[in-house]
């Protein structure tokens, strides 16, 4: 009888295919070309600098350089300026066509599906952990230093470690109110921040068939938080119509064999799930919002990388109307593109928001960092739909933040306190 061979999953089909490989396996180390380089206003300056003292003199595709500045833009100080300065400087010089300013910008991680530029069977790379959000497109896409991101600049190519995968199988229908947000908090909460270390972690299940695009990009996001080095759910119709309607060039979805091989299966079952709330200062720190009723907060954050998408401001604004935002409680909402803001001024959404006491402003990561536009004092707590709730990572180290969905930090900010959505709307 025939050796039967051993199945490959979808990043390792992508990567070998990358490397001009048949096959690869986990732990083995390739040289790979990228098919997208992507920087920011915090980590550029320094990839642009590496590779100026390279000696490079162009990018290896004035196509395939994607320069975002959004962390501390609109700049907010001197320094900002000249990081932001640096980008637009390159981006000039070097005829990079994928360069976006404020007023046509978004948070990179969402402005770049919504560009069609990261597609299906991509190998993408950012200096940025984020990254991994294209991972709900199909593609291989991960973050990286600056050093590494200079280099693929020059050459189109990097290395890698492959990694082994983690497969999450999602059963069961979503109660009322729980969100992709809500499936990936509980999943960091299960396996814990260093539970996918440096492996993929695939997300499929028939939860998953039914959950929106928009929530599969933002469990993508957050599989860093798991310490992985991507999230990925395989391309299926949903996404074909997403990224038809906006790809600017060819690409070739790529399906994991049936008999592929993981490191281990896990099972979940939804429909018994709550909303999540992840509770200072750890992403896996993650309690249901019942846990969490008493907690009296003084922000509420609704937007970033992870939460800005009109899907998620629909949610905020469907709580928020006819509600006003507890008088002694900051609510701010940030919309995380360009189209994004547009669609929700069309929708009435922006002025649902403004009527329920809220600061809306243009795009930015602003304060998911600890940038701008929403820092946190001494002893004050917040609850925000953004990514991570270290120590100080929204201003004072004495501050504290909670991570939820839109729904959940809307009635929150309604109520002045941690709240179930259900309780906001009747």
């Amino acid at each position: 009888m025939g050796q039967t061979s051993v199945g490959q999953t979808m990043i390792e089909k992508i990567l070998a295919r990358g490397a001009g490989k048949e096959s690869v396996e986990p732990g083995e180390i390739i040289n790979t070309r990228v098919d997208l380089c992507l920087g920011n206003d915090i980590t550029a300056p320094v990839a642009i600098q590496e590779f100026q003292r390279m000696g490079a003199t162009k990018v290896y595709d004035e196509q395939r350089v994607v320069l975002v500045p959004d962390h501390f833009t609109p700049n907010k100080d001197i320094a900002s300026a000249k990081q932001a300065q640096i980008l637009r400087d390159f981006a000039r010089d070097k005829g990079i066509e994928n360069y976006f300013e404020i007023g046509r910008m978004g948070v990179e991680h969402a402005l770049l599906p919504e560009k069609g530029l990261t597609l299906p069977g991509d190998i993408i790379i950012g200096a940025d952990s984020h990254t991994c959000t294209y991972g709900a497109l199909g593609a291989f896409a991960t973050g990286v230093g600056s050093t590494d991101l200079a280099a693929a600049m020059a050459l189109g190519e990097t290395w890698f470690k492959v990694p082994s995968t983690l497969k999450f199988t999602y059963s069961g229908t979503r109660r009322a109110w729980v969100t992709g947000k809500d499936l990936i908090l509980h999943t960091i909460g299960k396996i814990g921040v260093d539970g996918a270390l440096y492996r993929a972690m695939e997300f499929t299940g028939p939860a998953i068939e039914e959950l929106s695009l928009e929530g599969r990009l933002t469990m993508a996001n957050m599989a860093i938080e798991a310490g992985a080095k991507c999230g990925y759910v395989e391309p299926d119709e949903q996404t074909l119509q997403y990224v038809s309607a906006r790809a600017g060039r060819e690409y070739t979805p790529v399906y994991g064999d049936e008999n592929a091989v993981y490191e281990e299966i896990y099972a979940i079952d939804v429909s018994k799930l709550e909303p999540q709330v992840a509770f200072p200062h750890l992403p896996s720190n993650v309690k249901p919002v019942s846990a969490a009723k008493d907690i009296a907060v003084d922000q509420v954050i609704i937007g970033s990388c992870t939460n800005g998408r009109l899907e998620d401001l629909r949610e905020a604004a469907r709580v928020l109307k006819n509600h006003q935002a507890h008088a002694y409680l900051r609510l701010i909402v940030i919309p995380a593109t360009q189209e994004v803001y547009a669609r929700a001024m069309e929708e009435g959404l922006i002025n649902v928001f403004l009527e329920a006491g809220a600061a809306v402003s243009t795009p930015t990561c602003g304060p998911c960092l600890g940038g701008h536009m929403g820092i946190l004092a001494p002893g004050e707590k917040a609850v925000a739909t953004t990514n991570r709730n270290f120590v100080g990572r929204m201003g004072d180290p004495g501050s504290e933040v909670y991570l939820s969905s839109p729904a959940v930090a809307a009635a929150s900010a309604v109520t002045g306190r941690i709240t179930h959505p259900e309780e906001v709307v009747s």
